[in-house]
């Protein structure tokens, strides 16, 4: 973790620690085993240490150097979020048929879009919101979205709700347990830890069945 924060801190005055996020956090909808949201924290912290460091060998006119990393860093994961989204969205879209059958070998899967089609009939758009932290719920959503041919309207604005939310909820994690802790390794487990207790709220809610509805 220690060697990781240090990569990240040299690259986090360069644009690659943009590329590095934004491929991360993109390709996490395919391959949720990605640590995205861990590596999101990383840079925050980084960031962070960046800018403790520069409040401290320079004057106060710099004392808000992180800021513009900061919301830079945000604004890179949230439109990375969406756009892998779309994609998922997209390739499900056209390949329905196969993802169905893909998705009927697995109970759980099964389940999962089935609770994703009731409640987005129901107009239950901020369960895209809450998936988003849950493990592999983006991908649910996302790929359940397309297999069901919803509408990009329907789909699109809570998609760029839940990648701005993930990602403002994940770099402030990082960034002020880096102002507080320190940037270390400690600092990034312990925002970690605040990131996967949101991920295991997320999926309980996800789980809840739906309550039956009462005829008037």
């Amino acid at each position: 973790m220690k060697d990781v924060l240090e990569q990240l801190g040299a690259l986090a005055g360069t644009p690659w620690i943009y590329v590095i996020v934004a491929v991360s956090v993109l390709l996490d909808v395919f391959l949720p085993v990605l640590p995205s949201g861990v590596l999101v924290i990383a840079a925050a912290t980084a960031a962070a240490g960046s800018a403790a460091g520069a409040v401290g060998e320079a004057t106060a006119v710099h004392a808000h150097s992180g800021f513009p990393d900061v919301f830079a860093l945000v604004m890179c994961a949230a439109t990375a979020s969406v756009l892998g989204d779309m994609m998922a969205y997209r390739v499900a879209w056209r390949g329905g048929d196969r993802f169905d059958r893909a998705i009927a070998r697995s109970r759980r899967l099964t389940a999962a879009q089935a609770r994703l089609g009731t409640a987005l009939l129901r107009g239950g758009g901020p369960l895209v919101v809450v998936a988003r932290f849950a493990p592999a719920g983006r991908s649910v959503v996302s790929i359940g979205a397309g297999v069901m041919h919803r509408r990009v309207a329907e789909f699109l604005p809570w998609s760029a709700l839940a990648g701005l939310t993930w990602a403002a909820y994940s770099v402030c994690l990082g960034y002020f347990g880096g102002q507080w802790l320190g940037a270390s390794w400690l600092s990034t487990a312990v925002s970690a830890l605040a990131l996967f207790a949101a991920g295991a709220g997320a999926a309980f809610l996800m789980r809840r069945p739906q309550e039956p509805e009462t005829s008037p």
